[in-house]
């Protein structure tokens, strides 16, 4: 069971939001805990309005709302009751017993989830205090509820896999608006809160995965002057199709202020897992002496780490960012360092960069643009010399140091001229 938490300002938007969903026929409401009503007997209004007058009680309490998702193994099945109690057990072991709340087990996905809606203010006026809710008392809860209901352990996952998880299918979202938006909405809610990236560039590079992306469009248009974001559906070529979607329409609101914030508290998060990336990259490439990029690549793969390219139309590779599905880290090569970026990767897989840019571009064209470079060569037919380059084992078992280090041989001195004084007669 995967549990996410969200608090937002807006009880009637999240009501609003899974109501929708009912009205669809995507979604119901399977009950509602600590209401005077049976849930089938419970209009709009006083669904909502049993939320509002608590959350009243205290107005100081602007992030009110919370809203949560539990979710589940696609090979589960449940009944309502089960899901009720499994509702019921999650809250009460992380503080929400008493509280009044809603559940709607949803029908949009690939595999089973709820959402529950609630307040975090108490029937006598006080808090909830939710800082770190989500690594503690929710972690907690989580794992007991697995063993008290027999569920498949979070753990058990395919790491690098996302529960249900698809790329977005491009004929059905090309014209539709609806289709286009619920596609990317399921991206948005796996990929957003998952993955530790620092940048759009990097966030992009996990979307694409899934045909989707984030767009500021062009310097000169408004969308980019005003600071605003679209996303949009990716074809098999890469090519942006479809109709582009505002950030703040979506639920979630998934803006560009939303995703600077998450870039500050990326950085910090991703550096413990910096070394397995690099440490997978020296392997593949000690293990073999004549490796190229694509079978770099390939092995990468087998490590649950994907490598993105980035070229220009002529073919130069200019760019290179690893994505590590195991960790959900993003890292542009030269953030790991000299040695990762795209040019030394290519001479240390011993390609000549200048003279074999052309001959790439080739060959990926004849395999399709797709976000893995998956079909370069090593043989020396297609111009890619051996350098002898070669990485030495004892590297890989040193402490990691963050600074890059330059052997005191390869440094240049600077020595300053002395300047010669002439005598004078």
């Amino acid at each position: 069971m995967v549990a996410v938490i969200k608090t937002g300002h807006s009880l009637r938007r999240i009501v609003n939001y899974n109501e929708n969903k009912v009205k669809e026929g995507k979604a119901q409401c399977i009950a509602a805990g600590n209401y005077p009503v049976d849930v089938e007997k419970l209009t709009f209004n006083q669904k909502l309005n049993r939320l509002q007058k608590q959350a009243a009680l205290n107005e100081n309490v602007t992030r009110n709302s919370v809203h949560i998702s539990l979710n589940f193994d696609p090979s589960e099945k449940f009944s309502d009751k089960q899901l009720q109690e499994i509702a019921a057990t999650y809250l009460q072991k992380i503080g929400f017993g008493e509280q009044p709340f809603l559940v709607y087990q949803h029908h949009d996905s690939g595999h089973p989830h709820i959402h529950i809606v609630t307040v975090k203010v108490r029937a006598d006026g006080s808090r909830i205090d939710m800082q770190n809710i989500g690594r503690n008392q929710s972690e907690k809860a989580r794992k007991e509820i697995e063993q008290i209901f027999g569920l498949v352990r979070a753990e058990e996952h395919k790491q690098g896999q996302l529960s249900g998880l698809k790329p977005v299918n491009v004929q059905k979202a090309q014209y539709d608006r609806t289709e286009t938006k619920r596609a990317i909405t399921t991206v948005l809610d796996e990929v957003l809160k998952n993955y530790k990236y620092t940048s759009l560039h990097e966030l992009n590079a996990v979307l694409k995965l899934y045909n989707v992306t984030a767009d500021r469009g062009s310097e000169n248009s408004r969308i980019f002057k005003n600071n605003g974001l679209l996303y949009r559906v990716l074809d098999e070529r890469g090519n942006k199709t479809g109709v582009p979607i505002k950030a703040s329409d979506f639920y979630s609101k998934p803006t560009l202020s939303y995703l600077q914030m998450r870039f500050a508290e990326n950085e910090a998060a991703r550096q413990p897992y910096k070394t397995r990336v690099k440490n997978a990259i020296d392997l593949a490439i000690l293990k073999r002496s004549k490796l190229s990029v694509a079978d770099l690549i390939a092995a990468l793969q087998k490590e649950r780490i994907n490598t993105v390219v980035r070229q220009n139309a002529e073919g130069f590779i200019y760019g290179i960012t690893y994505v590590d599905h195991r960790s959900k880290c993003v890292f542009n090569g030269s953030d790991l360092g000299r040695q990762y970026s795209a040019k030394a990767i290519q001479e240390r897989c011993g390609q000549n960069v200048e003279t074999t840019q052309k001959r790439t571009m080739q060959k990926m064209e004849k395999a399709g643009p797709v976000v893995l470079a998956a079909n370069y060569t090593s043989n020396s037919e297609h111009g890619f010399v051996n350098t002898g380059t070669t990485i030495l084992p004892e590297r890989l078992l040193q402490p990691e140091h963050t600074s890059d280090f330059i052997p005191h041989q390869l440094k240049k001195k600077n020595r300053k001229k002395k300047k010669k004084h002439g005598t004078h007669l």
